[in-house]
């Protein structure tokens, strides 16, 4: 009994981790790297960086999968998808770009150019 719950403890450790490492790619990494305007990417709010991450871990509108406030609700394996999703934004290799105008599309604020 007192196994499993140090287990389930140390995954709540590592959870509330990766929460927190989310929030600060998310609230402070990201916007300042948006603020330099030599990656020319669409977003600078924290805000902004959220709603992209979220929704494409979510693959959709991540309010319609994941209870508000979404970092108290975030299971360990969103949290580590969306900490793995901002660090290639990041590096590079994904394209802010193409995230956003993804999660716009779910939100239908983007309509594609026939």
């Amino acid at each position: 009994m007192w196994r499993r719950a140090l287990q389930e403890s140390e995954a709540d450790a590592r959870r509330e981790a990766l929460v927190a490492r989310y929030r600060h790619l998310t609230g402070v990494v990201l916007p300042a790297q948006a603020r330099d305007r030599t990656r020319g990417w669409p977003v600078v709010n924290d805000h902004c960086f959220q709603r992209i991450v979220l929704d494409a871990v979510c693959g959709g509108v991540w309010y319609d999968h994941v209870s508000r406030p979404a970092y108290r609700h975030l299971t360990a394996g969103q949290a580590a998808a969306a900490v793995a999703l901002c660090e290639a934004i990041l590096d590079g290799s994904e394209d802010v770009s193409a995230l956003n105008r993804q999660s716009l599309r779910w939100r239908g604020k983007l309509r594609d150019r026939a």
